[in-house]
Protein backbone atom coordinates (compact mmCIF):
# COMPACT_ATOMS: atom_id res chain seq x y z
CA UNK A 1 0.00 0.00 0.00
CA UNK A 2 1.64 3.21 -1.16
CA UNK A 3 2.08 5.83 1.49
CA UNK A 4 3.40 9.38 1.61
CA UNK A 5 4.20 11.58 4.55
CA UNK A 6 2.33 14.86 4.77
CA UNK A 7 4.37 17.74 3.38
CA UNK A 8 4.54 19.68 6.66
CA UNK A 9 8.17 18.82 7.40
CA UNK A 10 9.32 19.50 3.85
CA UNK A 11 7.63 22.88 3.75
CA UNK A 12 8.35 23.98 7.32
CA UNK A 13 11.03 26.50 6.45
CA UNK A 14 8.92 28.11 3.78
CA UNK A 15 5.82 28.10 5.94
CA UNK A 16 7.50 30.31 8.53
CA UNK A 17 7.46 33.07 5.94
CA UNK A 18 3.72 32.78 5.44
CA UNK A 19 1.63 35.49 7.04
CA UNK A 20 -1.66 34.94 5.18
CA UNK A 21 -4.76 32.94 3.40
CA UNK A 22 -6.06 33.42 -0.64
CA UNK A 23 -8.51 31.83 -2.17
CA UNK A 24 -9.95 31.63 -1.89
CA UNK A 25 -9.78 32.95 -1.56
CA UNK A 26 -10.34 31.55 -0.52
CA UNK A 27 -9.66 31.84 -0.59
CA UNK A 28 -8.54 32.89 -0.54
CA UNK A 29 -8.74 33.98 0.80
CA UNK A 30 -9.25 29.94 -1.00
CA UNK A 31 -8.70 33.31 -0.32
CA UNK A 32 -7.10 34.84 -1.76
CA UNK A 33 -6.60 34.27 0.45
CA UNK A 34 -6.19 33.82 -1.80
CA UNK A 35 -6.18 33.13 0.21
CA UNK A 36 -6.20 33.88 -0.94
CA UNK A 37 -10.10 33.89 -1.57
CA UNK A 38 -12.29 30.92 -2.37
CA UNK A 39 -15.10 31.22 -4.91
CA UNK A 40 -17.52 34.08 -4.41
CA UNK A 41 -21.29 34.36 -4.07
CA UNK A 42 -22.04 31.46 -1.71
CA UNK A 43 -24.67 32.51 0.84
CA UNK A 44 -23.98 32.39 4.53
CA UNK A 45 -25.34 29.30 6.20
CA UNK A 46 -28.56 29.83 8.14
CA UNK A 47 -28.18 26.79 10.35
CA UNK A 48 -30.43 26.03 13.25
CA UNK A 49 -29.14 24.68 16.51
CA UNK A 50 -29.27 20.90 16.71
CA UNK A 51 -31.21 19.47 19.58
CA UNK A 52 -29.19 19.16 22.77
CA UNK A 53 -28.34 15.54 23.40
CA UNK A 54 -28.26 15.76 27.16
CA UNK A 55 -29.41 18.04 29.93
CA UNK A 56 -26.87 20.76 30.62
CA UNK A 57 -25.21 20.52 27.22
CA UNK A 58 -23.44 23.59 25.88
CA UNK A 59 -24.39 25.25 22.61
CA UNK A 60 -21.52 26.81 20.66
CA UNK A 61 -21.92 29.15 17.72
CA UNK A 62 -19.14 28.29 15.27
CA UNK A 63 -18.24 30.04 12.03
CA UNK A 64 -15.76 28.56 9.55
CA UNK A 65 -14.88 28.73 5.86
CA UNK A 66 -15.63 25.03 5.41
CA UNK A 67 -18.59 25.51 3.08
CA UNK A 68 -19.51 25.60 -0.58
CA UNK A 69 -16.84 24.03 -2.82
CA UNK A 70 -14.28 23.76 -0.03
CA UNK A 71 -13.05 20.17 -0.15
CA UNK A 72 -13.22 20.01 3.65
CA UNK A 73 -16.88 21.00 3.95
CA UNK A 74 -17.99 17.41 4.50
CA UNK A 75 -15.01 16.62 6.74
CA UNK A 76 -16.05 19.52 8.92
CA UNK A 77 -19.66 18.41 9.12
CA UNK A 78 -18.56 14.90 10.06
CA UNK A 79 -16.17 16.21 12.72
CA UNK A 80 -18.84 18.42 14.26
CA UNK A 81 -21.25 15.49 14.50
CA UNK A 82 -18.57 13.33 16.10
CA UNK A 83 -17.69 16.02 18.66
CA UNK A 84 -21.34 16.57 19.49
CA UNK A 85 -21.83 12.83 20.01
CA UNK A 86 -18.73 12.56 22.16
CA UNK A 87 -19.44 15.56 24.38
CA UNK A 88 -23.21 15.92 24.33
CA UNK A 89 -22.75 19.56 23.30
CA UNK A 90 -24.30 21.21 20.26
CA UNK A 91 -22.96 23.42 17.46
CA UNK A 92 -24.84 26.17 15.65
CA UNK A 93 -22.94 26.24 12.37
CA UNK A 94 -22.84 29.57 10.51
CA UNK A 95 -20.04 28.66 8.09
CA UNK A 96 -19.87 30.14 4.59
CA UNK A 97 -17.57 30.33 1.59
CA UNK A 98 -14.61 32.61 2.24
CA UNK A 99 -15.25 35.48 -0.15
CA UNK A 100 -15.13 39.23 0.48
CA UNK A 101 -18.78 39.25 1.54
CA UNK A 102 -18.05 36.65 4.18
CA UNK A 103 -15.08 38.64 5.49
CA UNK A 104 -17.25 41.72 5.77
CA UNK A 105 -19.92 39.74 7.57
CA UNK A 106 -17.42 38.46 10.13
CA UNK A 107 -16.05 41.96 10.75
CA UNK A 108 -19.58 43.32 11.17
CA UNK A 109 -20.48 40.55 13.60
CA UNK A 110 -17.59 41.55 15.84
CA UNK A 111 -18.47 45.22 15.60
CA UNK A 112 -22.07 44.58 16.63
CA UNK A 113 -21.36 42.03 19.36
CA UNK A 114 -22.73 39.16 17.29
CA UNK A 115 -19.47 37.28 16.91
CA UNK A 116 -19.43 33.46 17.23
CA UNK A 117 -17.87 31.52 20.08
CA UNK A 118 -15.30 29.85 17.83
CA UNK A 119 -14.14 31.19 14.48
CA UNK A 120 -12.02 29.52 11.80
CA UNK A 121 -10.70 32.53 9.91
CA UNK A 122 -7.71 34.19 8.28
CA UNK A 123 -4.86 35.20 10.55
CA UNK A 124 -3.47 37.97 8.36
CA UNK A 125 -4.75 41.54 7.93
CA UNK A 126 -8.36 40.37 7.82
CA UNK A 127 -8.26 39.57 11.54
CA UNK A 128 -6.62 42.83 12.62
CA UNK A 129 -9.81 44.64 13.57
CA UNK A 130 -11.12 42.16 16.08
CA UNK A 131 -7.66 41.50 17.52
CA UNK A 132 -7.16 45.23 18.03
CA UNK A 133 -10.55 45.33 19.75
CA UNK A 134 -9.47 42.55 22.15
CA UNK A 135 -12.30 40.30 21.04
CA UNK A 136 -10.31 37.08 20.65
CA UNK A 137 -8.07 35.28 23.15
CA UNK A 138 -4.39 34.57 22.56
CA UNK A 139 -3.02 31.03 22.71
CA UNK A 140 -0.72 32.06 25.56
CA UNK A 141 -3.66 33.28 27.64
CA UNK A 142 -5.57 30.07 26.99
CA UNK A 143 -2.52 28.05 28.04
CA UNK A 144 -2.51 29.72 31.44
CA UNK A 145 -5.59 27.64 32.20
CA UNK A 146 -5.17 24.83 29.64
CA UNK A 147 -1.39 24.20 29.45
CA UNK A 148 -1.64 21.59 26.70
CA UNK A 149 -3.68 23.73 24.33
CA UNK A 150 -2.20 23.42 20.80
CA UNK A 151 0.82 21.60 22.26
CA UNK A 152 0.76 19.20 19.30
CA UNK A 153 1.58 22.05 16.91
CA UNK A 154 5.00 23.26 15.75
CA UNK A 155 5.19 26.71 17.35
CA UNK A 156 7.20 28.09 14.44
CA UNK A 157 4.34 27.35 12.08
CA UNK A 158 1.64 29.11 14.10
CA UNK A 159 1.34 32.53 12.53
CA UNK A 160 1.61 35.56 14.81
CA UNK A 161 -0.78 38.47 14.50
CA UNK A 162 0.29 41.56 12.60
CA UNK A 163 -1.21 43.64 15.42
CA UNK A 164 0.77 42.57 18.48
CA UNK A 165 2.92 39.62 17.36
CA UNK A 166 0.89 37.30 19.59
CA UNK A 167 -0.50 33.99 18.35
CA UNK A 168 -4.27 33.55 18.36
CA UNK A 169 -5.32 31.04 15.70
CA UNK A 170 -4.58 27.32 15.91
CA UNK A 171 -4.02 26.08 12.33
CA UNK A 172 -5.64 22.97 10.93
CA UNK A 173 -4.60 22.82 7.29
CA UNK A 174 -2.44 24.81 4.96
CA UNK A 175 -3.17 26.00 1.44
CA UNK A 176 -1.38 26.33 -1.84
CA UNK A 177 -2.16 28.07 -5.10
CA UNK A 178 -1.20 26.42 -8.37
CA UNK A 179 -2.42 25.85 -11.94
CA UNK A 180 -5.09 23.27 -12.72
CA UNK A 181 -5.08 21.83 -16.22
CA UNK A 182 -7.73 20.30 -18.47
CA UNK A 183 -5.50 17.77 -20.24
CA UNK A 184 -8.19 16.87 -22.77
CA UNK A 185 -7.90 20.38 -24.23
CA UNK A 186 -4.10 20.19 -24.22
CA UNK A 187 -4.24 16.95 -26.20
CA UNK A 188 -6.66 18.48 -28.70
CA UNK A 189 -4.38 21.48 -29.17
CA UNK A 190 -1.15 19.48 -29.35
CA UNK A 191 0.24 20.98 -26.13
CA UNK A 192 2.37 19.03 -23.68
CA UNK A 193 1.55 18.94 -19.97
CA UNK A 194 3.54 21.77 -18.30
CA UNK A 195 6.34 20.70 -15.97
CA UNK A 196 8.48 22.08 -13.17
CA UNK A 197 10.52 24.37 -15.44
CA UNK A 198 7.55 25.95 -17.20
CA UNK A 199 8.06 29.61 -18.15
CA UNK A 200 5.72 32.43 -19.11
CA UNK A 201 7.16 32.43 -22.63
CA UNK A 202 6.28 28.75 -22.99
CA UNK A 203 2.87 29.42 -21.46
CA UNK A 204 2.08 32.14 -24.01
CA UNK A 205 3.19 29.89 -26.86
CA UNK A 206 0.89 27.15 -25.55
CA UNK A 207 -1.98 29.60 -25.12
CA UNK A 208 -1.62 30.58 -28.76
CA UNK A 209 -1.99 26.94 -29.84
CA UNK A 210 -4.98 26.43 -27.56
CA UNK A 211 -6.66 29.57 -28.87
CA UNK A 212 -6.06 28.45 -32.45
CA UNK A 213 -7.70 25.11 -31.63
CA UNK A 214 -10.89 26.93 -30.63
CA UNK A 215 -10.62 26.92 -26.83
CA UNK A 216 -10.15 29.64 -24.22
CA UNK A 217 -6.62 29.22 -22.88
CA UNK A 218 -7.30 30.70 -19.41
CA UNK A 219 -10.38 30.27 -17.24
CA UNK A 220 -10.61 33.51 -15.27
CA UNK A 221 -13.23 36.15 -14.51
CA UNK A 222 -11.10 39.30 -14.41
CA UNK A 223 -14.14 41.43 -13.64
CA UNK A 224 -15.10 39.28 -10.66
CA UNK A 225 -12.15 37.35 -9.18
CA UNK A 226 -8.80 38.56 -10.58
CA UNK A 227 -7.09 37.57 -7.29
CA UNK A 228 -4.91 34.69 -8.42
CA UNK A 229 -3.61 36.31 -11.58
CA UNK A 230 -3.03 39.53 -9.64
CA UNK A 231 -0.95 37.60 -7.11
CA UNK A 232 1.20 35.58 -9.48
CA UNK A 233 1.67 38.37 -12.02
CA UNK A 234 3.23 40.47 -9.26
CA UNK A 235 5.16 37.46 -7.91
CA UNK A 236 6.59 36.86 -11.39
CA UNK A 237 8.24 40.27 -11.26
CA UNK A 238 9.71 39.69 -7.80
CA UNK A 239 11.09 36.73 -5.85
CA UNK A 240 10.12 34.74 -2.76
CA UNK A 241 12.39 37.02 -0.73
CA UNK A 242 10.60 40.23 -1.73
CA UNK A 243 7.03 39.22 -2.50
CA UNK A 244 5.60 40.08 0.92
CA UNK A 245 7.05 43.60 0.92
CA UNK A 246 4.43 46.27 0.26
CA UNK A 247 5.94 49.00 -1.97
CA UNK A 248 6.28 52.52 -0.61
CA UNK A 249 4.96 53.89 -3.88
CA UNK A 250 4.41 52.89 -7.48
CA UNK A 251 7.72 54.42 -8.53
CA UNK A 252 10.09 52.40 -6.35
CA UNK A 253 11.59 49.08 -7.46
CA UNK A 254 8.93 46.97 -5.79
CA UNK A 255 6.16 49.30 -6.95
CA UNK A 256 7.35 48.93 -10.52
CA UNK A 257 7.15 45.14 -10.11
CA UNK A 258 3.47 45.58 -9.23
CA UNK A 259 2.92 47.84 -12.23
CA UNK A 260 4.62 45.35 -14.54
CA UNK A 261 2.46 42.58 -13.11
CA UNK A 262 -0.70 44.47 -14.01
CA UNK A 263 0.65 45.12 -17.48
CA UNK A 264 1.49 41.43 -17.90
CA UNK A 265 -2.19 40.59 -17.28
CA UNK A 266 -3.14 43.31 -19.74
CA UNK A 267 -0.91 41.70 -22.36
CA UNK A 268 -2.57 38.30 -21.88
CA UNK A 269 -5.96 39.98 -22.22
CA UNK A 270 -4.95 41.76 -25.41
CA UNK A 271 -3.64 38.49 -26.84
CA UNK A 272 -7.11 37.01 -26.35
CA UNK A 273 -6.13 34.32 -23.88
CA UNK A 274 -9.00 34.94 -21.44
CA UNK A 275 -12.64 34.05 -22.20
CA UNK A 276 -14.47 36.59 -24.34
CA UNK A 277 -16.71 37.43 -21.38
CA UNK A 278 -13.91 37.56 -18.81
CA UNK A 279 -14.86 41.12 -17.77
CA UNK A 280 -18.53 40.31 -17.17
CA UNK A 281 -18.52 36.64 -16.21
CA UNK A 282 -18.61 35.33 -12.66
CA UNK A 283 -15.94 33.07 -11.24
CA UNK A 284 -18.47 30.23 -11.17
CA UNK A 285 -19.11 30.66 -14.90
CA UNK A 286 -15.46 30.56 -15.91
CA UNK A 287 -14.85 27.62 -13.58
CA UNK A 288 -17.65 25.80 -15.38
CA UNK A 289 -15.87 26.54 -18.67
CA UNK A 290 -12.83 24.77 -17.28
CA UNK A 291 -14.66 21.70 -15.98
CA UNK A 292 -16.84 21.45 -19.11
CA UNK A 293 -13.88 21.36 -21.49
CA UNK A 294 -14.00 24.92 -22.83
CA UNK A 295 -10.94 26.44 -21.09
CA UNK A 296 -7.53 24.88 -20.51
CA UNK A 297 -5.83 26.52 -17.52
CA UNK A 298 -7.15 27.61 -14.13
CA UNK A 299 -5.04 29.24 -11.41
CA UNK A 300 -6.72 28.72 -8.05
CA UNK A 301 -6.20 27.35 -4.56
CA UNK A 302 -5.96 23.86 -3.07
CA UNK A 303 -9.61 24.12 -2.03
CA UNK A 304 -10.57 23.97 -5.72
CA UNK A 305 -9.68 20.29 -5.83
CA UNK A 306 -13.01 19.62 -4.15
CA UNK A 307 -14.87 21.72 -6.71
CA UNK A 308 -13.30 19.86 -9.63
CA UNK A 309 -14.06 16.51 -8.06
CA UNK A 310 -17.65 17.62 -7.42
CA UNK A 311 -17.99 18.63 -11.07
CA UNK A 312 -17.03 15.06 -11.99
CA UNK A 313 -19.81 13.55 -9.88
CA UNK A 314 -23.36 13.10 -11.13
CA UNK A 315 -24.37 14.10 -7.60
CA UNK A 316 -21.93 16.74 -6.27
CA UNK A 317 -22.75 15.68 -2.72
CA UNK A 318 -22.25 11.94 -3.24
CA UNK A 319 -18.65 10.74 -3.78
CA UNK A 320 -20.01 7.38 -4.90
CA UNK A 321 -21.22 9.02 -8.13
CA UNK A 322 -17.69 10.07 -9.19
CA UNK A 323 -16.87 9.61 -12.88
CA UNK A 324 -13.23 8.53 -12.49
CA UNK A 325 -12.55 8.71 -16.23
CA UNK A 326 -13.68 12.34 -16.33
CA UNK A 327 -11.63 13.27 -13.24
CA UNK A 328 -8.54 11.67 -14.77
CA UNK A 329 -8.62 14.36 -17.48
CA UNK A 330 -7.70 17.01 -14.91
CA UNK A 331 -4.25 17.66 -13.51
CA UNK A 332 -2.48 20.30 -11.43
CA UNK A 333 0.94 21.81 -12.00
CA UNK A 334 3.05 24.86 -11.27
CA UNK A 335 2.20 28.41 -12.29
CA UNK A 336 4.52 29.46 -15.14
CA UNK A 337 7.56 31.31 -13.84
CA UNK A 338 9.42 34.40 -14.92
CA UNK A 339 12.67 36.05 -13.84
CA UNK A 340 13.71 35.26 -10.28
CA UNK A 341 10.57 33.28 -9.53
CA UNK A 342 10.80 29.65 -10.53
CA UNK A 343 7.58 27.89 -11.49
CA UNK A 344 8.03 25.69 -8.43
CA UNK A 345 7.92 28.74 -6.13
CA UNK A 346 4.26 28.79 -5.13
CA UNK A 347 1.98 30.91 -3.00
CA UNK A 348 0.78 29.11 0.10
CA UNK A 349 1.02 28.71 3.83
CA UNK A 350 -0.93 28.19 7.01
CA UNK A 351 -3.09 31.23 6.68
CA UNK A 352 -6.14 30.33 8.75
CA UNK A 353 -6.89 28.88 12.14
CA UNK A 354 -9.34 28.51 15.00
CA UNK A 355 -9.88 31.58 17.18
CA UNK A 356 -11.69 31.45 20.52
CA UNK A 357 -13.55 34.68 21.08
CA UNK A 358 -13.48 36.72 24.29
CA UNK A 359 -17.24 36.29 24.45
CA UNK A 360 -16.91 32.50 24.79
CA UNK A 361 -13.82 32.67 27.01
CA UNK A 362 -15.50 34.95 29.52
CA UNK A 363 -18.56 32.70 29.68
CA UNK A 364 -17.86 30.02 32.33
CA UNK A 365 -20.41 27.74 30.69
CA UNK A 366 -18.82 27.95 27.22
CA UNK A 367 -15.11 28.18 28.00
CA UNK A 368 -14.44 24.46 28.41
CA UNK A 369 -16.60 23.60 25.42
CA UNK A 370 -14.82 26.08 23.15
CA UNK A 371 -11.40 24.75 24.13
CA UNK A 372 -12.61 21.17 23.71
CA UNK A 373 -13.99 21.94 20.25
CA UNK A 374 -10.75 23.51 18.98
CA UNK A 375 -8.63 20.74 20.48
CA UNK A 376 -10.82 18.13 18.79
CA UNK A 377 -10.68 19.81 15.37
CA UNK A 378 -6.90 20.31 15.60
CA UNK A 379 -5.94 16.91 17.03
CA UNK A 380 -3.31 14.65 15.46
CA UNK A 381 -6.11 12.39 14.27
CA UNK A 382 -8.30 15.10 12.76
CA UNK A 383 -5.80 17.47 11.10
CA UNK A 384 -4.62 14.97 8.42
CA UNK A 385 -8.21 14.61 7.24
CA UNK A 386 -8.31 18.34 6.59
CA UNK A 387 -4.72 18.80 5.38
CA UNK A 388 -5.17 16.06 2.76
CA UNK A 389 -2.93 17.06 -0.15
CA UNK A 390 -1.72 20.22 1.59
CA UNK A 391 0.34 20.73 4.73
CA UNK A 392 -0.12 21.07 8.46
CA UNK A 393 1.63 22.43 11.53
CA UNK A 394 1.61 19.14 13.42
CA UNK A 395 4.82 18.24 15.22
CA UNK A 396 4.34 14.61 14.28
CA UNK A 397 2.64 14.48 10.91
CA UNK A 398 1.29 10.96 10.43
CA UNK A 399 1.69 8.92 7.28
CA UNK A 400 -1.23 9.10 4.90
CA UNK A 401 -2.53 6.16 2.91
CA UNK A 402 -2.90 7.49 -0.62
CA UNK A 403 -5.40 4.75 -1.44
CA UNK A 404 -7.86 6.87 0.51
CA UNK A 405 -7.54 9.73 -2.00
CA UNK A 406 -8.80 10.30 -5.53
CA UNK A 407 -6.52 10.69 -8.52
CA UNK A 408 -6.53 14.50 -8.51
CA UNK A 409 -5.59 14.64 -4.83
CA UNK A 410 -2.68 12.28 -5.51
CA UNK A 411 -1.57 14.44 -8.44
CA UNK A 412 -1.65 17.43 -6.09
CA UNK A 413 0.52 15.57 -3.56
CA UNK A 414 3.04 14.75 -6.27
CA UNK A 415 3.04 18.35 -7.45
CA UNK A 416 3.61 19.64 -3.92
CA UNK A 417 6.51 17.25 -3.43
CA UNK A 418 8.40 19.25 -6.07
CA UNK A 419 7.66 22.68 -4.64
CA UNK A 420 10.80 24.72 -3.90
CA UNK A 421 9.15 27.37 -1.72
CA UNK A 422 5.84 28.58 -0.34
CA UNK A 423 5.34 32.30 0.11
CA UNK A 424 2.32 33.99 1.64
CA UNK A 425 -0.18 35.90 -0.47
CA UNK A 426 0.68 39.61 -0.43
CA UNK A 427 -2.96 40.46 -1.19
CA UNK A 428 -3.85 39.33 2.32
CA UNK A 429 -1.63 42.08 3.72
CA UNK A 430 -3.01 44.52 1.19
CA UNK A 431 -6.64 44.14 2.16
CA UNK A 432 -9.85 46.17 2.06
CA UNK A 433 -10.02 49.48 0.21
CA UNK A 434 -6.36 49.18 -0.82
CA UNK A 435 -7.25 46.53 -3.39
CA UNK A 436 -10.19 48.30 -5.01
CA UNK A 437 -8.20 50.12 -7.70
CA UNK A 438 -6.54 46.96 -8.96
CA UNK A 439 -9.07 44.25 -8.03
CA UNK A 440 -12.35 45.98 -8.89
CA UNK A 441 -10.45 48.09 -11.40
CA UNK A 442 -8.92 45.21 -13.33
CA UNK A 443 -11.31 45.65 -16.30
CA UNK A 444 -10.23 49.28 -16.62
CA UNK A 445 -6.55 48.31 -16.45
CA UNK A 446 -6.64 45.54 -19.08
CA UNK A 447 -8.74 47.61 -21.49
CA UNK A 448 -6.41 50.58 -21.14
CA UNK A 449 -8.99 52.94 -19.67
CA UNK A 450 -6.79 53.30 -16.59
CA UNK A 451 -3.00 53.26 -16.65
CA UNK A 452 -1.62 50.42 -14.51
CA UNK A 453 0.79 52.70 -12.67
CA UNK A 454 -2.05 55.03 -11.66
CA UNK A 455 -4.13 52.12 -10.35
CA UNK A 456 -1.21 50.76 -8.32
CA UNK A 457 -0.38 54.23 -6.99
CA UNK A 458 -3.97 54.72 -5.85
CA UNK A 459 -3.99 51.41 -3.98
CA UNK A 460 -0.66 52.05 -2.30
CA UNK A 461 -1.76 55.52 -1.22
CA UNK A 462 -4.85 54.00 0.39
CA UNK A 463 -2.66 51.42 2.12
CA UNK A 464 -0.18 53.89 3.57
CA UNK A 465 -2.89 56.35 4.64
CA UNK A 466 -5.15 53.89 6.48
Amino acid sequence: MMKKRMMAAMLAGAMVLSVTACGNSSGAEKAAGTEGDAPAEAPAAEAEAPAAESAGSVELVVTTTFAGEDSNAQNYKDAVKAWEAETGNAVVDTSATADETFKTRVATDFETGSEPDVLFFFNGADSNSFIEAGKVVSIDEIREEYPDYASNMNEDLITASLVDNKKYAVPANGFWEAMFVNTEILEAAGVAMPGADYTMDQFKADCEKIKAAGYAPIAAALGNIPHYWWEFAIFNNQSPATHLEIPENAGDENGQAWVQGMNDIKELYELGYFPENTLSATDDETFAMFTEGKAAFLIDGSWKVGGIVGACQSDPNDPATLDSAKLDKFDVTYVPGKGDRKATDLVGGLSSGYFITRKAWDDPVKRDAAVSFVEYLTSDEMVPKFAQHGASALKNAPEVDTSEFNVLQIKAMNMMAGTTSLTGAVQDLFAGDCRVSTFDGMPEIVTGRVVAEDAVAEGLEAYHNQ
